[in-house]
């Protein structure tokens, strides 16, 4: 059994209060800089950024209204680091014609090397969708056809071409192309539907922080349906870990983070391998940009050797 991968969603970048820290309200450009190179020393597979247009009132309370431009913010990741993977976790890429996207991102993965991973998502903020004249109600259809539409269209093909009830397209040159023969699609989403989703249209799945036993279970699912179908590429089934922090805080870090020492953190994490994930996205807990970087440090050094 191979180690279990690890990544961060970057802070800053999206401020909700579910789980940004106080220091983000400050914070900004370079510690987003600091914080990706960090997680990069510290061998993490992937940063990630989240996708919001626009927050209506009635959600600013609870989401706030920060969130980056993820082609933006992973693009400016890209030219400050070399190795790691750049995950839009998850792009509502339904919210917009898949020509326009696919530019975006094969012009990500051409200047990054090839290190995208195109994460993506039904969304679920109506407003959002009635601003920009997209049907929410279909939503789940536009997806489905805007995966197709983003296959072709970050394809090999100079000219790629799609046909369906949404979109049509063919005839029209796209370059540059992207670094990566095949960018990997990962589909975020726990309802049955986006399960299915992955199951048949990723190439992974990014689950909404699912208890055990659901994980276990939906993650089967996608590995029987897939079976079902005939798919048999490589697969990438992942998890959602509660806020961490490694070794004694000293500070309140709340009664639902796991704090302990290297191998305590790393014994909770490997059980999310015996439940079938192949990466998990983690969240350490830190008062300041500095305790960050420090948390990403010792977890690289001390709890991903434990992760074999």
């Amino acid at each position: 059994m191979s180690a279990l991968a690890y990544g961060i969603q970057l802070p800053v970048q999206s401020q909700s209060t579910l789980y940004a820290e106080p220091w983000e309200a400050a914070a900004g450009p370079r510690d987003l800089v600091a914080v990706a190179r960090a997680a990069e020393a510290a061998g993490f597979a992937y940063v990630a950024c989240c996708d919001h247009v626009a927050v209506p009132r009635r959600l600013a309370g609870a989401m706030g209204t920060v969130w980056y431009d993820p082609v933006a913010t992973l693009a400016h990741v890209a030219a400050v680091t070399t190795r790691i993977r750049l995950l839009s976790h998850v792009a509502v890429v339904g919210l917009r014609h898949p020509l326009p996207t696919a530019k975006q991102y094969a012009t990500l993965d051409h200047l990054s090397g090839g290190r995208l991973i195109l994460g993506v998502g039904a969304g679920h903020v109506r407003e959002e969708f009635e601003a920009l004249g997209v049907d929410f109600a279909r939503r789940g259809a536009v997806l489905d056809e805007t995966m197709d539409a983003l296959r072709a269209a970050l394809g090999p093909e100079d000219f790629p071409e799609h046909h369906g009830p949404y979109y049509d397209f063919a005839g029209l040159g796209q370059r540059p192309r992207p670094a990566q023969p095949h960018v990997p699609l990962w589909v975020g989403g726990s309802s049955p539907a986006a399960v299915r989703r992955a199951a048949l249209k990723g190439d992974g799945w990014l689950p909404q922080g699912d208890p055990p036993e659901r994980l276990a279970e939906r993650a089967a699912r996608i590995l029987r349906l897939r079976e079902e179908a005939g798919l048999d590429g490589p697969y990438t089934v992942g998890a959602l870990a509660g806020p961490l922090y490694v070794g004694r805080p000293g500070w309140d870090v709340g009664r639902r983070t796991l704090a302990g020492p290297p191998e305590e953190v790393a014994a909770a994490l490997r059980a999310y391998r015996a439940l079938g994930a192949h990466q998990v996205q983690v969240r350490l807990r830190s008062r300041s940009r500095g305790e960050l970087i420090d948390q990403i440090g010792v977890f690289g050094a001390e709890v991903a050797p434990w992760l074999g």
